[in-house]
């Protein structure tokens, strides 16, 4: 099938609907997202098949196309199952809570400054790494 982006006025044709959600990471800066898509399937004039993908409302190219970040406009994206970037996220989030109990800050050493935590497109991409067995 190929895919026509852009093409207004046959919204309301698709003879059927699909929904898929997907999760990026860009390779080049470390930017991760999810997004959902409905794909219509539609058939024009001539009998030949096309899907339209759709996201926010708006038709959209292919994500398994050419996937631009959305924060360096890099090509170098990975496509994972859907949930990946926010459960990454929330493990992150949930790793760096300070204790409502208990010591909040560990003691300084004397001549060593404590910086904030720079991410890494590493740091995102950790926990999907297998190890060999």
């Amino acid at each position: 099938m190929s895919e026509i982006a852009g093409q207004t006025g046959l919204r309301g044709t698709a003879t059927a609907v699909v929904h898929e959600s997907y999760a990026f990471a860009c390779m080049r800066c470390g930017h991760g997202w999810e997004q959902s898509y409905a794909i219509e399937h539609h058939t024009d004039a001539d009998g030949q098949e096309f899907v339209m993908y759709v996201a926010d409302g708006r038709v959209v190219p292919s994500p398994l196309s050419r996937p631009t970040c959305h924060n360096c406009d890099g090509h170098v994206v990975r496509i994972m199952r859907a949930g990946q970037v926010s459960s990454v996220r929330s493990a992150a989030e949930r790793q760096h809570r300070v204790a409502q109990a208990g010591p909040v800050e560990a003691p300084q050493v004397p001549g060593q400054a404590k910086e904030p935590h720079h991410w890494h497109l590493s740091d995102l991409l950790h926990p999907f790494h297998r190890r060999a067995s």
